[in-house]
């Protein structure tokens, strides 16, 4: 199945459509969304992304993450992503959104306005293996101290919206 992208403009207004992988070899503004779950005991759901994926493969970053279809919903796509990566579901709530652009060594290019979602669920995943190779939960600082020593594996999407959400997580408290 031909998979396409939501191409948009700096105020996410939908512009037209284009297939997922041209999408990121142009390195055009597509809409996309990222999801955090935490549990009660506030540790953040991480995926570790399946090796064969086309970029960022067997690296870590938040519970999911991917594109909305063509007059779907951003929401309902997260809800639908969650359950196809992750085999689980979660009350998602908006939280906010941000624009970024990574290069990637196989020339591929992110560029997307991103939907941030956190959920909170106990439930531990039933990871689809074509999309996810591990899962764990982290505390946050545990988790900032591995990002510290290791960056590199992370993805990019993740590393940038982890700074917010820590703002957000700060401002709750």
């Amino acid at each position: 199945m031909i998979e396409f992208v939501v191409l948009v403009d700096e105020q996410d207004n939908a512009i037209g459509k284009m297939e997922k992988q041209q999408a990121h070899v142009e390195g055009v503004l597509h809409r996309a969304f990222s999801i955090f779950i935490f549990n009660s005991d506030k540790e953040l759901l991480l995926q570790k992304r399946a090796s064969s994926k086309y970029h960022c493969g067997g690296l870590w970053t938040n519970t999911c993450c991917s594109h909305p279809r063509e007059n779907e919903n951003v929401l309902e796509a997260a809800n639908r992503r969650l359950k196809e990566e992750m085999g689980m579901q979660s009350l998602l709530m908006p939280i906010f959104t941000f624009v970024y652009k990574a290069e990637f060594a196989n020339g591929l290019t992110e560029h997307e306005f991103d939907h941030v979602f956190f959920g909170v669920s106990n439930q531990l995943p039933s990871i689809n293996l074509e999309e996810v190779e591990d899962y764990r939960f982290v505390g946050m600082e545990e988790l900032q101290l591995e990002i510290k020593k290791s960056p590199q594996n992370f993805t990019p999407w993740f590393l940038i919206a982890l700074d917010r959400v820590n703002e957000f997580n700060a401002l709750q408290s």
